[in-house]
């Protein structure tokens, strides 16, 4: 039997996708996971998800769908985290290239369906962005989400819509979504992260990483992205919620009007339109200081004083969590810098380590 996850958002969703899989499917079923190449620009320093067009080596898994194994590559300078994911993880990996909008995504999933009949269809999203209105002022990136969920409505598909780790990508809280949220399926434990745990020791995704210690048992507050925004982690925070598609489709306006778009140009002059601002707007404005930033030294003469003083900083914001990516960014590293740091310090202060995340220690400490 095969199972297709849709990952609503890319990134981090793909690697939610196969810890669901594994725990609610179970290891004897294949799963196909249906995700974007869109990553931070930690490891893609270009603006935007990357297309068929923007790697090498894709396979044919289906007519307008292209499989991404581990020996695909992305054409530098792209980046890419799917083909590594591909190497450690034992699901086909198979990309949606949103070039022709709603309407080539939905094509590409009826393509997908068509060719595997699968037993069940599932659209993920961590975090529920996908449940956005589209005018809350703590909006950051509703593109991605709101085109999956439009291209679902254009199809026919039994499409089941799961929320994963409801407040988790620090856009929307948890109270903001709960009286979306349809029945828990699942509440993640400890044991359940085992499947993706090679993945979390070096995949960038903070909201994938705070639903996998959240999972462990890790309550706090975690602060994360550039922004620093505070995440508060729950016993709410590890659960799998249900939700009516078609009662988010009438929630998610921009999802709405993206249904008939069939060019990512023009999804993201309607995400302009009606949520005021194109994430990837921000990530290209992001990208050109980047290229202007001069990052900081990294050893531990340098760095650790820097990471005592934000420790001391985020412990009055009442901080007791954060992710490698918000330390990376706050101690001034380039985004290449990430994995080095995060093994000073876990070589250094052990204790500290929370995984995937880092604890901020108390004061008496």
């Amino acid at each position: 039997m095969t199972r297709l996850i849709v990952a609503a958002g890319g990134g981090g969703d793909a690697l939610a996708a196969a810890m669901l899989h594994a725990t609610i499917y179970g290891d004897d079923e294949r799963a196909v996971i249906l995700t974007y190449a869109w990553d931070r620009l930690l490891i893609d320093p270009l603006p935007g998800p990357r297309g068929a067009d923007d790697f090498v080596g894709l396979e044919p898994l289906a007519p307008a769908v292209q499989m991404v194994s581990a020996t695909a590559r992305p054409i530098p300078p792209a980046g890419s985290t799917l083909p590594r994911l591909a190497a450690e993880l034992p699901y086909t990996f198979a990309l949606i290239d949103p070039v022709r909008g709603a309407e080539g995504i939905a094509r590409q999933l009826v393509s997908l369906v068509d060719d595997l009949r699968p037993t069940s269809v599932d659209l993920l999203d961590v975090g529920g962005d996908v449940l956005a209105r589209g005018d809350e002022p703590t909006l950051k990136s509703p593109l991605a989400d709101s085109l999956t969920l439009a291209a679902c409505s254009r199809t026919t598909l039994p499409v089941r819509l799961l929320v994963a780790g409801p407040g988790l990508d620090g856009e929307l809280s948890y109270e903001e979504l709960r009286g979306v949220l349809g029945p828990v399926v699942h509440t993640f434990a400890a044991t359940d992260t085992a499947s993706i745990d090679s993945a979390l020791h070096w995949h960038p995704s903070e909201a994938t990483g705070m639903l996998a210690a959240a999972a462990r048992g890790v309550r706090g507050t975690c602060e994360i992205r550039d922004a620093g925004l505070p995440v508060p982690l729950t016993d709410a925070s590890p659960t799998v919620h249900e939700v009516d598609l078609d009662k988010a489709l009438r929630r998610n306006t921009l999802a709405r009007a993206l249904a008939s778009t069939t060019a990512l140009a023009e999804a993201e002059a309607l995400s302009r339109e009606i949520c005021g601002f194109s994430e990837i707007d921000y990530e290209r404005d992001k990208a050109l200081r980047l290229k202007e930033q001069r990052p900081a030294k990294l050893d531990a003469e340098s760095a650790l004083p820097r990471l005592a003083q934000f420790e001391a900083e985020a412990r009055g914001r009442g901080v007791t969590h954060t992710t490698f990516r918000r330390l990376t960014e706050a101690l001034n590293l380039d985004g290449s810098q990430r994995d080095d740091l995060r093994r000073l310090l876990i070589s250094s202060r052990p204790e500290q380590f929370a995984a995937p995340l880092w604890r901020i220690p108390a004061s008496t400490e």
